[in-house]
């Protein structure tokens, strides 16, 4: 993965972090486990309980048959590793 893309993700995952609680909102890390897991249906599907117009759901499909054909299984590895490790860490 690119280093622009690593920053991109860790940016994200610090900006949605709350400050009452430790770790990324659970629906989020629901959403980024499906957005980076193997299946373009699941991710849509679940896009659609928040936002079902056609546009979005289009777009959803899109990013994530995107970043399943641009990431490799190790990039999506790293990536939910960082995931965890953000959750992991008292000081978020």
């Amino acid at each position: 993965m690119k280093l622009t893309g690593a920053l991109v993700l860790l940016g994200a995952a610090l900006l949605l972090t709350s400050e009452g609680e430790c770790g990324i909102c659970p629906a989020i890390m629901k959403e980024l486990d499906l957005f980076l897991g193997p299946s373009v249906t699941e991710y849509v599907d679940y896009v659609s309980q928040y936002k079902n117009d056609t546009a979005t759901l289009e777009n959803a499909e899109n990013l994530k048959i995107c970043i399943d054909n641009k990431l490799t299984a190790d990039d999506k590895a790293n990536a939910k590793s960082l995931l965890d490790k953000i959750n992991a860490n008292a000081f978020c």
